[in-house]
């Protein structure tokens, strides 16, 4: 990967690096085991590369999953989670709700199977939006909240063990390692979990493009030809088992969330992304890019250099001013040589509090437990949430639960990041574990994109429509060639650029991105204002649709 000097600032990569080439010839064979072929030549090659990420790759459009990779990749799997940060009064239960959004951001890694996109092109860039209804509250304020869309039962709990408290009661699904049929991805401008994909390959399925009150777990859009591809692989229950916990729910407004991204750099591949909120006064921003690396039977993949975390800003009350930075924890893509590929999560995520109301701020730390060489994937995790003052540093020394200091712990939190998560105050002495979140119960929310004759040329689906129609059909080799054909469009563009001595300025985007915080253009503020303003099936909420405030590139 290229690496730059923290000081540089402007733009800074160099979309035209040459990089290292390397590719993969299609063999003709369609099937699993000749996938599994082409992929295992893939990974030799890929052995003692010091970082996948700065390669040239091209990949047969056979091994590719007719979707692109903007697209794919967001952390708005549950946005009615992301839109409930700012209900409370209280800082407390505020940090538990970024938790909640936190454990269901990568819920599409939990619910599909690792594959491969398409790779983003300079330039490409996606938006759409999501109107869902906001979550409710129970009369216990220590249950977690209600969700009204996209619910399944829970799975049943096993046995595990945490830091603080002795034994514990963890909700363990009974997740195998995946099956020979799936692909591994390994070339995208992604962050720590989105260089894979995970999406079932279920039999087609149609369903509106945003959300009915009875709805089915397909990412939809007939116009934009992804209509039958099924972005959740619910192996445990399936769409007749989702359900509504609320009749009422056709008569409750909606909460609208408003999305854009574009691809802001090829060489390295990086890519900025902004979110909105406006009637919960909510922001998600940041920088995707990866570092990664074959080591035997395991891609490791860690954020890159651009990539700082995703910020959570609060623009109103009751937070207002409050920015919570979520770091990247490390995932790994296990099995390659084998075929049986399946995700473990390591390291550590950080979740800082900072801005707002003087005094002392909460940090959460996540610790994700290594996986044991024998036996089955466990998915364990435990964390606390800790009170820090913002005058110090010391703090930033505390990346483990054991490293924080006890007098500093207000809450404890343990768990499997697959399932269900239980925490329990400690300042408080007749404390009992409740549930903080339960992700086996919940499924991707389907966003709404508009057809493709309002789309612009370099918008993910009009971009790639032809690629995406001959997968479907599964006309591969035809894929494969307009898969080519934009490939070689955009290292034309970058050789006129190369002549004329131009650099490539982002439309959406500000190009200096060295911050790891984007901020809009006026170009993308005019797209985040259309996107908020698309029609919608469903009341909204007063000031759903309002203009979103101009970006900064601080937090």
């Amino acid at each position: 990967m290229a690496t730059l000097d923290k000081t540089d600032v402007g733009t800074p990569v160099d979309e035209d690096a040459p990089g290292q080439a390397i590719s993969v010839p299609d063999t003709g064979d369609t099937g699993e085991s000749g996938k599994l072929k082409m992929i295992v030549q893939l990974v030799k090659k890929c052995l003692g590369v010091k970082d996948i990420a700065a390669m040239r790759l091209s990949l047969p459009a056979s091994l590719l999953e007719p979707i692109p990779n903007l697209e794919y990749w967001h952390y708005l799997d549950r946005p009615d989670l992301f839109a409930a940060v700012n209900d409370s009064d209280d800082p407390f239960e505020r940090m538990l709700a970024v938790l909640r959004f936190t454990f269901s951001k990568d819920l599409k890694f939990i619910r599909g199977k690792v594959c491969k996109p398409y790779n983003s092109v300079l330039g490409e860039h996606f938006r759409s939006h999501w109107d869902v209804i906001p979550v409710s509250y129970p009369s216990d304020p220590n249950e977690p909240p209600i969700h009204h869309l996209y619910v399944s039962a829970p799975v049943p709990d096993n046995a595990g063990a945490s830091w603080f408290n002795g034994p514990a009661t963890h909700s363990m699904p009974d997740v195998a390692h995946p099956s020979l049929s799936e692909t591994a991805s390994v070339k995208s401008g992604k962050s720590a979990f989105s260089r894979f994909s995970f999406m079932s390959r279920e039999p087609p399925a149609t369903a509106k493009s945003t959300p009915g009150t009875s709805p089915e777990p397909v990412e939809s859009n007939l116009e934009a030809g992804v209509s039958s591809l099924s972005l959740t692989n619910d192996r445990a229950s399936g769409a007749a088992d989702l359900l509504e916990t609320d009749e009422t729910a056709a008569d409750k407004p909606r909460v609208r969330i408003a999305y854009l991204t574009e691809q802001v750099s090829h060489h390295p591949p990086v890519s900025a992304f902004y979110a909105v909120c406006p009637s919960r006064h909510l922001e998600l921003v940041g920088i995707d890019q990866i570092s990664a690396k074959v080591s035997g039977t395991t891609l490791r993949v860690m954020p890159g250099s651009f990539n700082k975390g995703i910020f959570v800003r609060i623009t109103g009350e009751p937070g207002a001013g409050e920015t919570y930075h979520i770091t990247h924890p490390v995932a790994s893509v296990n099995g390659l040589l084998r075929g049986s590929f399946y995700v473990t999560v390591g390291d550590s995520t950080i979740i800082t509090c900072s801005g707002g109301k003087d005094g002392p701020k909460l940090r959460a730390i996540i610790e994700y437990k290594e996986e044991s060489w024998l036996g089955r994937a466990q998915f364990h995790c435990e964390g606390v949430i800790h009170t820090y003052d913002p005058k110090e540093s010391v703090h930033e020394e505390w990346t483990r639960v054991k490293h924080v200091p006890r007098d500093r712990v207000l809450a404890v939190f343990d768990g499997s990041w697959r399932g269900r998560i239980r925490w329990k105050r400690v300042d408080a002495p007749d404390s009992e574990y409740a549930t903080l979140i339960d992700v086996s119960t919940l499924h991707v929310v389907p966003k709404a994109v508009r057809p493709l004759e309002k789309q612009l040329p370099n918008e993910s689906r009009k971009l790639w429509e032809n690629v995406t129609d001959r997968l479907l059909k599964k006309e591969y080799s035809e894929a494969t060639k307009h898969k080519l054909a934009i490939e070689q469009r955009q290292r034309d563009e970058a050789a006129e650029r190369k002549r004329k001595g131009v650099k490539f300025v982002p439309r959406y985007f500000d190009p200096d991105i060295s911050s790891g915080i984007p901020a809009l253009t006026e170009e993308g503020r005019k797209a985040i204002e259309e996107e908020l303003k698309e029609a919608a099936e469903h009341k909204l909420e007063d000031g759903a649709s309002s203009t979103p405030p101009a970006a900064t590139s601080t937090a």
